[in-house]
């Protein structure tokens, strides 16, 4: 079974858009295969830390491109974030953008989780 594919927010998806044409193709086929399962053939690296499951797709040159997701929750491929890197070290503006947008999904999956387990506990029992 398939994955969902979700943006966190308007902000992601602009971010994700704004990637060049070819890069977008390229990481979107790599979301692809995330969304069946599978993992990504492109260079990626595990983010460690407070990043539960949070995966950066990396497209190296000059400049170089990032995509940041999450597939761990809810069945679903969150895109949190995507930029241009222009320099060989972290872009911290970017990594804080991507991090805010992890918390926002992380809450979103908190709610739904909390509404689905209501549901569940408020659904009567068959006999």
């Amino acid at each position: 079974m398939s994955k969902k594919f979700k943006y966190v927010n308007e902000g992601a998806k602009r971010a994700f858009m704004d990637l060049p044409t070819d890069i977008r193709i390229n990481f979107s086929a790599e979301i692809r295969r995330v969304q069946e399962g599978e993992d990504p053939l492109d260079d990626f690296r595990v983010l460690k830390g407070e990043w539960k499951g949070v995966i950066e797709l990396r497209e190296n040159g000059s400049p170089a491109f990032r995509a940041i997701y999450c597939a761990k929750h809810l069945d679903t491929v969150y895109i949190l974030h995507a930029f241009t890197k222009t320099s060989e070290k972290a872009d911290q503006k970017e990594m804080d953008t991507a991090l805010a947008r992890y918390k926002e999904m992380m809450a979103e999956v908190r709610e739904l989780t909390q509404a689905e387990a209501k549901v569940a506990k408020d659904k009567p029992k068959k006999k």
